[in-house]
């Protein structure tokens, strides 16, 4: 099974059994097992995802890629907690999630701040939520995460005054703040203009080899997903699965330079020939 460890028996490992009574190995990072996903349409049912397993590294970047439509997006909201397998689970740290936490934060594509909050509100807001920190400690956090993400300066601007690339530092700098041990990014840049998309992907990359977690990024940009991943997952077309997982081995610390190296290009043609197949099948299905 494509990026899972299936094991004979549980012996001394923490372990999930399936309801067909096969045991699979539990790690400290995430744990997708043969997750599925059906929808109900006024057409009928829609078959979204069908099984996946992966495990996915304690401080591990891994991209997920696909066609339009594969099921990338539903599987990052189950791993966030905000939507449930059909069939299958998914873990982190042996534990099932079942509902959004303070643990895994979430950046969206669309620009999701707040517009009655100003920078530092709309950054500090998720740590008044947790009610751990005091008013002067919540202050030192927002500063320092509003000066790694570049906007120094900015803390009392709203968003409306803001650039698209802008309002996605601020929700990033959000979803960091509260210190997540996973970070969920559904296609965050994908809004944004190339010059300014490529440079939130090296502030990304800093950010993440500064201060690595457990990031997850579905993304449709095959630059995007080898620039910043240590894996990418390529899925198939609906009703999506993993067809394969590519070890990148590209040294760290990363910048834009290496996207002209003969390493990255034979990495971005592995990916566009899978991605090509997946388009292929999409049309023909069409036709």
């Amino acid at each position: 099974m494509a990026g899972y460890d299936h094991i004979d028996s549980p012996k001394e490992v923490d372990y999930y059994v399936d309801d067909k009574g096969n045991y699979y190995k539990l790690h400290n990072g995430v744990d997708i097992i043969n997750v599925t996903k059906q929808f109900e349409t006024k057409d009928g049912m829609v078959q979204a995802l069908n099984p996946v397993s992966l495990h996915i590294r304690d401080k591990e970047f891994v991209a997920i890629l696909g066609t339009s439509g594969c099921g990338k997006s539903t599987l990052l909201r189950m791993i966030g907690g905000f939507d449930q397998p059909t069939t299958g689970s998914v873990m982190f740290h042996k534990k099932e999630i079942h509902r959004p936490s303070a643990y895994i934060g979430m950046v969206f594509q669309s620009y999701t701040l707040f517009p009655w909050l100003n920078v530092h509100d709309n950054i500090a807001f998720g740590l008044r939520q947790l009610k751990k920190h005091t008013p002067s400690e919540i202050n030192d956090i927002v500063h320092e995460y509003t000066e790694l993400v570049g906007l120094k300066g900015f803390e009392k601007k709203y968003p409306k005054n803001l650039s698209g690339g802008m309002k996605q530092r601020v929700a990033i700098a959000r979803a960091l703040a509260t210190d997540p041990s996973v970070l969920l990014l559904d296609e965050p840049f994908g809004a944004l203009d190339m010059q300014t998309r490529e440079v939130m992907q090296e502030l990304l990359l800093n950010v993440w080899q500064r201060s690595p977690k457990t990031i997850v990024m579905v993304t449709h940009d095959i630059d995007e997903a080898i620039l910043l991943a240590d894996r990418v997952v390529v899925m198939t077309s609906r009703p999506g699965n993993i067809k394969e997982i590519i070890d990148v081995n590209l040294e760290r610390p990363r910048n834009w330079k290496i996207r002209n190296t003969e390493e990255f290009l034979k990495y971005r043609e592995r990916c566009s020939e899978l991605i090509r197949q997946e388009s292929m099948k999409l049309i023909q299905t069409a036709s």
